[in-house]
């Protein structure tokens, strides 16, 4: 079974969609499609996007605080 074969056995299983969020740590892949309807979504069972969904989250507030504080003095 080639790793191709073993991530689509993997996103295919309804037990890796807990709640409607794709968790496999078996699958290689950060990003994959949406079980239902269009685009793509994070693999929270892959370490590395875990990281890049928080990064994702800390950047706006990051510029957020920036601006805040810039403003305030």
């Amino acid at each position: 079974m080639t790793n191709e074969d073993t991530n689509q056995s993997e996103w295919s299983d309804a037990k890796n969609w807990p709640r409607g969020i794709y968790r496999s740590r078996i699958d290689s892949r950060m990003i994959v499609p949406k079980r239902r309807g269009f685009g793509v979504t994070i693999n929270f069972g892959n370490r590395n996007a875990v990281f890049l969904f928080l990064a994702f989250l800390a950047l706006p507030l990051m510029i957020l605080l920036a601006v805040y504080f810039t403003q305030r003095h």
